[in-house]
């Protein structure tokens, strides 16, 4: 007999606590395989696709595309085991009804541990390989067991046309409920602070969730509704103004148009949430426990540039990949972070310490359609300008694809942030908590300079260094940025530490 079993979103790691679907992969009454990718989701930090660890048919799905779900939340259910049922059709709802009290408690434990029941595989996300069952368990109702295993199918053959177990989701209702003096059926402490910020009764809000329960979707679309007949009454208000300012003189109509548009545009609302979300929360933080400093110094990188066009059109044995300004870069802060290692370190603000780091993990920004994402370059101490060049580009090439995976968009432990490539001299970098420190280079540009004595044009960059003052004084950090110049100007100073 067919056994149905909840998938809930598991914990993606780093953290994170709720996720957004982007894209579902399957549609209810779809037969799916162990470890098959069945939703597409976006988190604060990647987009991952999630894989479930049970084979079956799928039977009911629990949120539309762009609603945001908590870790833990239900995700789909999965009729396992339907081909093991002696009957060649569906069973019918006296059986089931029969059969549903013994069903039940196997039910109840499948979503908990339908891993090892069902031979599933307990894998959470791909490439994070197979994680230990869920601790929380769900008890499947009866009369909800009793409709999946009637519409289950009981043959291998393809399925065409599931029952489903419960639609949820399949209408948003932002219509009001009926008041009730019982518990609000919400569990993200984020949609409550949502629906408090914009004065939205949460008892009076028709969850589209699994039991009612309310998500952030019901509440944006309530927010939406009220804006809505908002706007709409402000047009109604200022109808009978507009009118008369027709039937007035010209010089009146004019002065009375300003006051009517002004009334019809309604302010557009951006939810700060997935990467957006990600990054404002992590600068508001910097800002907010970072007493940092910014220190900068233009540098001529004329013989940067020209060590990097003999590297590259080198050829014989001492040919190889193409080296990149940020790959030099890269090495040059690897080196530099050697002879002063108080930059490379964060501050555990509980226990009042400056914890210095062993090795140097180099984040560098990148700015893709989804928005600034900071990757990370693990041991970039180890690696060599041509290595670091090559994970550079390979890192680069998923943040563009959308496929970074949590784990390397954390644990950088000091940032370069090439902001040259948007046609800028300088900024003043925000430091990416929890680091101490972030070098920032400008465009690389023809100026006029003072070299040996005469006025010459030269490649010049401006290079700034923000730091945590905490772990160091401005010497230190003055210190740092000018080794970092002089390799820029003179690149044979890296032979010392090669």
């Amino acid at each position: 007999m067919a056994q149905v079993l909840e998938f809930k979103l598991p914990d993606l790691g780093e953290g994170l606590t709720e996720a957004e679907i982007v894209r579902w992969l399957v549609e209810v009454g779809d037969v799916v395989a162990i470890d098959q990718p069945v939703v597409e989701v976006e988190t604060a930090k990647a987009m991952v696709e999630v894989p479930c660890p049970y084979g079956g048919v799928v039977t009911a799905r629990f949120g539309e595309e762009g609603t945001e779900l908590p870790v833990g939340a239900p995700l789909l259910t999965v009729a396992v085991g339907a081909s093991e049922g002696a009957s060649g059709s569906a069973a019918s709802p006296s059986s089931s009804s029969s059969s549903s009290p013994s069903s039940s408690p196997s039910s109840g434990k499948g979503s908990g541990s339908g891993a090892e029941s069902s031979g599933g595989s307990g894998n959470v996300l791909v490439g994070y390989g197979t994680g230990a069952p869920a601790a929380r368990r769900r008890r499947i109702r009866p009369d909800r067991l009793d409709r999946a295993v009637a519409g289950a199918p009981v043959s291998g053959a393809p399925v065409v046309e599931a029952q489903v177990v419960e639609a949820p989701v399949a209408e948003v209702l932002v219509a009001e409920a009926p008041v009730s003096d019982g518990p609000v059926p919400v569990v993200s402490p984020l949609v409550r602070r949502l629906a408090r910020q914009h004065d939205i009764d949460l008892r009076r809000l028709a969850g589209s969730g699994p039991d009612g329960l309310i998500l952030r979707a019901d509440v944006d679309r309530a927010i939406r509704t009220a804006e809505e007949t908002a706007a709409a009454t402000a047009r109604a208000a200022q109808a009978p103004d507009r009118s008369r300012a027709k039937s007035s003189t010209p010089s009146a109509a004019v002065a009375a148009a300003p006051n009517g548009a002004a009334a019809a545009v309604v302010a557009e609302r951006i939810p700060l949430r997935g990467v957006r979300g990600a990054v404002a929360d992590k600068l508001s933080r910097s800002r907010t426990e970072i007493p940092d400093a910014t220190c900068w110094v233009d540098a001529d990188a004329t013989e940067l540039m020209a060590v990097r066009a003999a590297m590259n059109a080198a050829t014989g044995p001492s040919a190889g990949p193409k080296v990149s300004v940020l790959a030099l870069l890269a090495r040059i802060c690897t080196a530099a972070l050697a002879r002063f290692p108080e930059l490379n370190a964060t501050v555990d603000t509980e226990a009042r310490e400056i914890v210095r780091l062993p090795g140097v993990h180099l984040g560098f920004a990148a700015q893709t359609e989804r928005g600034l994402v900071v990757p990370v370059v693990r041991d970039a101490h180890t690696r060599n300008a041509e290595s670091i060049g090559a994970e550079i580009a390979r890192l680069t090439e998923l943040a563009r694809t959308g496929k970074l995976s949590p784990a390397q968009l954390t644990g950088g432990t000091f940032t370069l942030n090439n902001y040259g490539v948007f046609g800028v001299d300088g900024s003043t970098p925000i430091i990416n908590h929890p680091e101490a420190a972030m070098l920032g280079v400008g465009r690389i540009m023809p100026k006029p300079w003072v070299y040996q004595g005469e006025l010459a044009v030269r490649q010049v960059v401006q290079l700034s260094l923000t730091f945590d003052h905490r772990v160091c004084d401005g010497g230190t950090a003055g210190g740092f940025l000018r080794y970092v110049a002089d390799c820029v100007e003179q690149p044979a100073v890296l032979l010392r530490t090669l």
